[in-house]
C-alpha cells in the first residue's frame, strides 16, 4: 500500500501548529526540517501518531519528523500548502541528533546504529544474490537434477552472479555507509574499490606471501573481497577527513581536490591500518581459540560455544578465514575436525531459527513474505547473509537468539561427540552429508545439535526478539517505507 503523501503533510502541518507556525522547511534522505515559531504549538504524540512518520525529535532548533525515502513527496505537499521551503539538503544530515552524554550504552547504540544502517540499504541486494544460488542448488545435481554442475547456466547462477552480489560487497558497503555517515557516496565506493582492485587481489593469491607498496610503505597484501569490518571501519574516517577538506578547500578547487586531497589522506590509513585490523583480529581470535582447544576437555567446550554464539558476527566482519585455516589443516592431518565446523554448522542452524522465529513473530505482510525468502535462501541455498543484514542487525535483540542457540547447540554436539568431514561442504540443508563418515550415530548427534540450535534460536526469537513498539511500527509501515 502506497503512502498517501498528501494526508501525511496535512497531519503533519496540523500537528506542528499549522502553517503559520512554520518559519522555512527543508529535507534531507529521510527527514522533513522544521524550523518553528512558537514550540508550545507543537503537539509531539500528535507528530509521532501519524501515520507515514517514524519518529520526530529535535535538533538544535530545527524539529526534524523522520519520513523516509518518500520525504520529497510530502516536502512537495507541504509546499503546496504554501509553507516557505529552503529545497534539499544534499549531505545526509540524519546524525545530527541532539546531543547525548557519550556514555558506553550510547556508544554502542550509535555504532550498531551506523551498521545496520548501512547494511540495511543493501538488503535488496544481498537477498538477489542469495536466490541466484538458492535456485541453482534447488535446479542442480543436488537436488531437482534439472541442471547439471557443468552447465553454463548452474554455473551463471551458482557462481557468477552470487559472486557480483557478494564478491563486491566491500563497494557496494563503502556507498551504503557513506550514506548513512554523510561523506561522499561516491568516495565510499572508491574506498571499497580499492580494497578488491585487481593487484591487490593478485597479490594476496601469491601464496599468501604477497606485498604491496602504500608512499613507499611495505604491507602484506590481503583479499578484502565480502569482508564487512575494513570499509566499516574506514568511512567514519573519510566522513572526518572529507569534512575537513571541504573546510579549508576554496570553493573554486573543492570539486577537484576535496576528492583527491581526500583520498590521499584515507588511502595510507586504510591500508596501513584500518583493513589489516580485521585480519590481525581474525588471526588472534583463532590462535586464543586453538590455545584454549589444546587444553581439551572444557576448554574444547568453551572454544565451542563461542563459536556457536558469534561465528555469523566473525564472517561478516571478515576475521574468519584464519579459523577455517586451522580447521582445515586438522582436517588434512587427522581426517576430521572435531569442534570448529561443527560449532559453525550450529551457528548457520540458530541463523535459520532466528528467520522462522521472525517469520512466526511479524505480522506485517510484506516483511513476512521477505523473511519467507530468507529462510528458503539459507535452507536451500545455503545463505545466511539475507537473514543476518535484514533481521538480525535490523532487530539487534533477535542477534540474542543466535547467541544463545548456537552455543548450546554447540555445547551439545561436543558433548556427543560429533565429527565433521568435508572442508568446503554444503552448507544448506545437505549440510548433514559432511558427517556421513562418522556413521550413523555421528549423523543422528549431528542432526540433534542443529535441531537443538534452530529450536532455541527461534523460540527465543519469537518471544523477546521484538519490542512492541517495533512490531506495532512494523505494522504500521507502508511497503514502500520498510527499508527507510
Amino acid at each position: 500500500m502506497a503512502a498517501d503523501n498528501a494526508k501525511i503533510a496535512e497531519e503533519v502541518l496540523a500537528a506542528v501548529g499549522g502553517k503559520e507556525n512554520i518559519t522555512s522547511a527543508t529535507h534531507c534522505m529521510t527527514r522533513l526540517r522544521l524550523t518553528l515559531k512558537n514550540k508550545e504549538a507543537l503537539d509531539e504524540d500528535a507528530v509521532k501518531n501519524v501515520t507515514g512518520v517514524l519518529g520526530a525529535l529535535w535538533s538544535g532548533t530545527q524539529y526534524q519528523v523522520i519520513i523516509g525515502q518518500n520525504v520529497p513527496k510530502v516536502y512537495d505537499a507541504l509546499l503546496a500548502k504554501g509553507i516557505t521551503g529552503g529545497g534539499a539538503v544534499d549531505e545526509n544530515l540524519d546524525a545530527d541528533l541532539v546531543k547525548e552524554k557519550l556514555t558506553p550504552a550510547v556508544i554502542g547504540n550509535k555504532i550498531l546504529d551506523y551498521l545496520s544502517g548501512s547494511m540495511v540499504q543493501l538488503i535488496p541486494l544481498i537477498m538477489a544474490g542469495g536466490l541466484f544460488r538458492t535456485f541453482a542448488v534447488i535446479f542442480g545435481p543436488t537436488m531437482l537434477n534439472i541442471i547439471s554442475a557443468d552447465s553454463a547456466t548452474y554455473t551463471f547462477f551458482y557462481t557468477t552472479l552470487y559472486e557480483a552480489a557478494f564478491y563486491f560487497l566491500p563497494i557496494y558497503l563503502g556507498y551504503a555507509c557513506a550514506k548513512k555517515m554523510g561523506a561522499s557516496p561516491v568516495l565510499g565506493l572508491l574506498c571499497g574499490g580499492v580494497l578488491i582492485a585487481p593487484s591487490i587481489i593478485s597479490a594476496a593469491a601469491d601464496g599468501g606471501s604477497g606485498v604491496i607498496s602504500v608512499y613507499g610503505i611495505s604491507i602484506a597484501a590481503a583479499n578484502y573481497s565480502q569482508t564487512v569490518l575494513p570499509i566499516v571501519l574506514t568511512i567514519p574516517v573519510l566522513y572526518v577527513v572529507e569534512k575537513w577538506m571541504k573546510k579549508h578547500v576554496p570553493d573554486v578547487l573543492s570539486t577537484m581536490f576535496v576528492p583527491f586531497f581526500s583520498m590521499i589522506v584515507i588511502l595510507p590509513i586504510e591500508f596501513i591500518v584500518l583493513a589489516p585490523i580485521g585480519n590481525l583480529i581474525g588471526t588472534g581470535i583463532a590462535n586464543g581459540l586453538f590455545g584454549l582447544s589444546n587444553l581439551g576437555g572444557v576448554g574444547i567446550l568453551i572454544v565451542m560455544a563461542v563459536l556457536g554464539a558469534f561465528w555469523q558476527l566473525f564472517v561478516i566482519a571478515g576475521m574468519h578465514m584464519p579459523i577455517i585455516l586451522l580447521a582445515i589443516v586438522q582436517i588434512t592431518a587427522v581426517g576430521y575436525d572435531p569442534f570448529v565446523f561443527v560449532s559453525t554448522n550450529c551457528a548457520m542452524a540458530a541463523v535459520w531459527g532466528c528467520a522462522i522465529g521472525a517469520f512466526i513473530r511479524i505480522r506485517n505482510k510484506n516483511e513476512k513474505g521477505m523473511t519467507a525468502g530468507y529462510i528458503v535462501a539459507a535452507l536451500l541455498g545455503g545463505v545466511t547473509e539475507p537473514t543476518l543484514f535484514g533481521i538480525l542487525l535490523r532487530f539487534r535483540r533477535t542477534m540474542i537468539g543466535m547467541f544463545i542457540g548456537g552455543a548450546i547447540g554447540a555445547v551439545v554436539s561436543g558433548i556427543l561427540g560429533v565429527t565433521y568431514y568435508m572442508a568446503g561442504g554444503a552448507s544448506n540443508l545437505l549440510v548433514i552429508l559432511n558427517y556421513v563418515q562418522g556413521g550413523t550415530k555421528n549423523i543422528v548427534c549431528a542432526i540433534i545439535g542443529m535441531a537443538i540450535s534452530c529450536v532455541i534460536a527461534a523460540v527465543v526469537v519469537y518471544f523477546t526478539g521484538f519490542s512492541k513498539d517495533e512490531l506495532a511500527k512494523l505494522d504500521e509501515e507502508p511497503a514502500d517505507q520498510l527499508e527507510a
